[in-house]
């Protein structure tokens, strides 16, 4: 029993033990369940979270970041290109071609779309076909910038390197070219200091170019296009086009032929006359203010402006980099428009002017004025520019004719200085004349109450104060158009290109200054002042001409310099153009204007009246009678044998060179058709033997006629001549290189003792 209760025991003991254990074995396996539970939540918590802030995190970027993100992306992938628009052409009154613009490529890259291992090469590539420097250029390749620019206006033979380049490197990436425009100028340093230049974005720099830009350059467009990373295109509805507005053509008043002339000659006066400062000359059609040519010496080329002209590449290198940019400004200076003088005595025209219409004066009144070589003023004496002799008594139109000081003093004193302040204003010296070009300056007289006697004399003769010659031009123009001040106009029309739409600028009467009747007197007595006075050598022949000359004197108290000008008038019956030369410093053996200035005026107005139509009354010197002329036959393609018969039966003796006179003319010298004088020398040329000599030409200045042909004939050099008496001018000038044959044309002109 014992047994049994014992075995009985150990099954209870193993039985609840065995329950213990599958108890705790339950236990066990809840346990891990509600862990691997509490797990599984945490992570779904954890998730959750995560998820939520993704969405935080999309929604912010969607809804906050959005459109700045999507303004990122639009910026990497949007390509600008910029559409220059065409700047507007320049012509002259005939048509010619001034200023123009040419089709140029600009290089540009984005550095960031250049791949890493290309950067080199790309700029290698850059360096070599555009010449620049390959440090630099790598430094654009690898810059962060959006975009760099390589180089701008570049010819079509680099862009077709450039594009070949490409081709073979299979390199295309970040690289761009885009058609640009380039300005030129077809005939270099015609009128360089009116039209101005534009700098390397096409804007205007100076003058016509800088005045008139706004109309001259148009408005660019644009096109927008979205790219991928190697730069294909992106179809996209966004894409868009604006299409350049061209800048309006615009045609001046200024006569190429004219200027052409004007600047011929105005060059040569301040090469003889040693001007040390240049000089200006303004051609202006007196009836309309249309200007005719304006010129400056010293020019520039407008192709090149920044590069120094011949009279200052002497010593360039020299200055210092101030130095230079200051020459360069100086060099860019339009003195006609933007330099102050004082005009001495043409300035007497104003003043005498103003007496004729005050009523205190008349043209030929005797004994009216008393010159006795100076004027006593405030104990201060005022010299007439003749101090060695006197002029004595005379009319207002002998003062005119002698240029005589004192008479002008007296007669300013007689005017008073408040009248004549008063037709200052309305010659409208106190105010820009509103010309349309840039850098005009204003006159500089005293203030009113500033002036006393001896202001007032000094300023009745041209002296001690200043205007610009475009000033004083406009006012002797009014007396010349009866009376009536008209502005300057140097644009008179405009057209737009794109649709030929056309806006004409008329002429603008100022106001009426003086009367008809007083208008006429001073053009009466002025004409005196060519014809009989000191402004003998600006006579040409077959025309009437009226004119008054000037010489300023430098002022002791101021570091001036003297200034020889002349203002002319032509024909005086019914004036189509004056003429206003105006020469500073000139250092050589004069500087009167009458004497260096009022030549000029002749020498332009001998060819310009021609050309302008003006019928000649064709009055013969006596010494032009004597001589023969003829015209030269053409006896190109003719065998020399017979060449030199042809020549030498018309007169004319002839040079060849070699013997074979089977060959044949191919050019001769001077061309078929030059009215020559019998005797003339003429070169003939054949394709065998086309050796030319070229030839100085001698100075024969102050020369008879006779001595000039003598002079000239012995270089193998022909004369055509204007006038009578001794040699005033040549054209070719002194010193120039010409070909053997070649004819000078003369103008002689009788001695003349006063040319003040």
């Amino acid at each position: 029993m014992d047994k049994k209760k014992n075995s009985s025991n150990s099954q209870n003991n193993i039985k609840k033990s065995n329950s213990r254990v599958g108890s705790k074995v339950k236990k066990n396996k809840s346990t891990k369940k509600n862990i691997s539970n509490k797990n599984l939540l945490i992570c779904i918590i954890i998730a959750s979270i995560i998820f939520i802030l993704l969405l935080l995190r999309l929604a912010f970027i969607q809804f906050i970041q959005g459109s700045e993100l999507k303004e990122s992306a639009n910026r990497q992938q949007t390509t600008n290109r910029i559409i220059s628009a065409k700047r507007g052409n320049i012509y002259d009154s005939t048509g010619k071609l001034l200023a123009a613009s040419a089709s140029v490529d600009t290089v540009t890259i984005n550095p960031t779309r250049i791949k890493e291992e290309n950067k080199e090469k790309v700029a290698k590539a850059f360096s070599d076909i555009f010449e620049l420097n390959y440090d630099e250029v790598l430094e654009k390749v690898k810059s962060d910038n959006l975009i760099e620019t390589i180089i701008k206006k570049v010819e079509q033979d680099k862009i077709d390197q450039l594009e070949d380049w490409m081709k073979t490197t299979k390199i295309y990436s970040g690289i761009n070219i885009d058609e640009d425009i380039r300005r030129y100028y077809p005939y270099g340093v015609l009128a360089s200091n009116l039209i101005g230049f534009c700098d390397t974005d096409n804007n205007g720099q100076e003058g016509i170019e800088l005045k008139w830009n706004s109309v001259l350059s148009g408005t660019a467009g644009k096109i927008t296009t979205i790219t991928d990373a190697v730069s294909d295109l992106i179809p996209d509805k966004n894409e868009s086009y604006v299409a350049a507005e061209n800048g309006s053509n615009i045609t001046l008043t200024i006569d190429a032929n004219i200027q052409t002339i004007v600047e011929k000659y105005l060059e040569q006066a301040c090469k003889e006359n040693i001007c040390k400062s240049g000089g200006s000359i303004i051609a202006m059609n007196p009836s309309n203010g249309d200007i005719l040519a304006m010129a400056t010496y010293p020019n520039y080329d407008l192709n090149s402006p920044r590069s120094p002209n011949s009279e200052l590449a002497t010593d360039w290198d020299k200055l210092s980099e101030s130095e230079q940019m200051n020459s360069l400004y100086k060099m860019w200076r339009n003195k006609a428009v933007s330099d102050t003088y004082e005009p001495g005595s043409t300035f007497k025209i104003i003043t005498a002017a103003v007496g004729l219409e005050e009523n205190v004066v008349d043209t030929d009144t005797p004994n009216d004025f008393s010159c006795s070589g100076y004027e006593l003023v405030n104990g201060i004496r005022i010299n007439c520019w003749k101090n060695v002799t006197t002029h004595g008594s005379q009319s207002l139109r002998n003062a005119l004719m002698n240029s005589c000081n004192p008479a002008l003093m007296q007669l300013g004193k007689r005017i008073g200085a408040s009248n004549l302040y008063r037709y200052y204003k309305a010659f409208g010296l106190f105010d820009k004349t509103g010309i349309a070009t840039s850098g005009e300056t204003n006159s500089f007289f005293w203030d009113p109450e500033d002036v006393g006697n001896v202001e007032l004399a000094t300023m009745s003769f041209g002296q001690r104060f200043r205007v610009t010659p475009i000033q004083l031009i406009t006012a002797v123009s009014s007396v010349a158009n009866d009376g009536v001040l008209v502005q300057p106009r140097l644009v008179k029309q405009i057209e737009n290109p794109d649709t030929g739409a056309t806006v004409s600028i008329d002429s603008k009467n100022v106001r009426q200054v003086i009367s008809k009747e007083t208008s006429n007197k001073l053009m009466d007595m002025l004409e005196s002042v060519v014809t009989s006075g000191t402004g003998r050598y600006a006579q040409v022949k077959g025309y009437s001409i009226a004119g008054k000359t000037g010489t300023s004197e430098p002022d002791a108290n101021e570091n001036s310099i003297y200034v020889a000008s002349f203002v002319g008038i032509a024909p005086v019956e019914n004036p189509e153009i004056v003429v206003l030369v105006t020469l500073y410093d000139p250092k050589g053996a004069s500087n009167q204007g009458g004497t260096i200035a009022a030549p000029v005026a002749s020498q332009i107005l001998t060819e310009v009246l021609p050309y302008l139509g003006v019928p000649s009354d064709d009055v013969t010197s006596e010494e032009s009678n004597t001589i023969t002329k003829k015209t030269l036959p053409d006896v190109r393609n003719k065998t020399i044998a017979e060449a030199k018969k042809i020549i030498e039966s018309s007169g004319f003796s002839c040079r060849i060179s070699g013997s074979d006179t089977s060959l044949i003319v191919t050019d001769q010298v001077p061309k078929p058709g030059a009215s020559l004088i019998t005797g003339a020398s003429v070169n003939l040329y054949s394709s065998g033997n086309e050796t030319r000599v070229s030839q100085e030409v001698p100075n024969i200045k102050g020369m008879t006629f006779a001595q000039a042909r003598n002079a000239l004939k012995a270089k193998n050099l022909n004369i055509q001549i204007s006038g009578s008496g001794t040699v005033l001018s040549q054209d070719p000038m002194a010193g120039t290189s010409v070909e053997e044959g070649t004819v000078i044309n003369v103008t002689l002109k009788q001695e003349i003792q006063d040319a003040h």
